[in-house]
């Protein structure tokens, strides 16, 4: 790693070469507990959720695979995937005979002190990119994505829930907005002039997490003010995206 930091210092390797291979480097000395999202913020189907349920939840997750649970969350059943809802509804074209048991697929578990370039390696040979962790005593800890890990060397990696490059706020054209977390709120009263505290927080996110008192998980809704707050993106970290609308008066 002097090595690396010393060729950075010299004009050696530009800001993106050094960053990613510090992250090459680095991912071989963390283990999957450092990265995984814990179980209180994973987002779940119900093996019995009945297909509208189902629905809503892939729709405002935004994710494309879900832990699928039985009595409670330590009991996972199988990993489902989004796009098998698609081929379900191609096959018989109605959304009442969706089964979700039909279209699970097998969920791998590892232990969390798993180390991170293990767990890619697995994620390529078995073509998964779900994991779900367990703790000592065979309990879900929580899960985690090929994303996750991914991540852990390049950077954050942008979806299509993230804003356009350059953009805090996004209209989608039907009364919400996309808003990056990390907004300010002067630009975010700016924007919608409005007049949220300035005083004691900095972001649009610092406000929710600290109004609320701990950080939402993904699909909560949080009312403030003249403002309807669902988090769209989250991690065991930090929120990064909400959709905002205005209540209607």
């Amino acid at each position: 790693m002097a090595l690396l930091d010393d060729s950075r210092k010299r004009d050696l390797l530009d800001i993106d070469e050094y960053a990613m291979i510090r992250g090459v480097l680095q991912v071989s000395e963390k283990h999957v507990g450092d990265i995984m999202i814990p179980r209180s913020h994973m987002v779940v189907l119900e093996l019995d959720d009945e297909p509208k349920n189902l629905l809503d939840k892939i729709i405002d997750s935004g994710h494309s695979r879900f832990p699928v649970i039985g009595e409670d969350r330590d009991e996972i059943v199988g990993i489902f995937l989004a796009k098998d809802i698609l081929k379900n509804f191609k096959k018989n074209n109605d959304q009442k005979n969706i089964n979700i048991s039909d279209l699970l697929r097998p969920a791998i578990f590892i232990p969390e002190s798993k180390r991170l370039d293990t767990l890619l390696s697995q994620f390529r040979e078995s073509r998964n990119h779900m994991a779900i962790v367990v703790d000592e005593y065979g309990g879900v800890a929580g899960l985690a994505t090929i994303e996750d890990v991914l991540e852990q060397i390049v950077g954050d990696i942008d979806d299509e829930y993230d804003s356009k490059e350059g953009e805090n706020i996004f209209d989608n054209g039907n009364g919400s907005y996309i808003v990056k977390a990390l907004t300010r709120i002067e630009d975010f009263n700016d924007y919608f002039k409005s007049s949220l505290e300035e005083e004691d927080y900095d972001t649009v996110g610092g406000l929710i997490v600290n109004n609320l008192g701990r950080l939402p998980n993904v699909g909560e809704l949080i009312n403030y003010r003249d403002f309807k707050f669902k988090v769209i993106k989250s991690d065991k970290r930090r929120v990064s995206i909400l959709e905002v609308s205005l209540h209607k008066k």
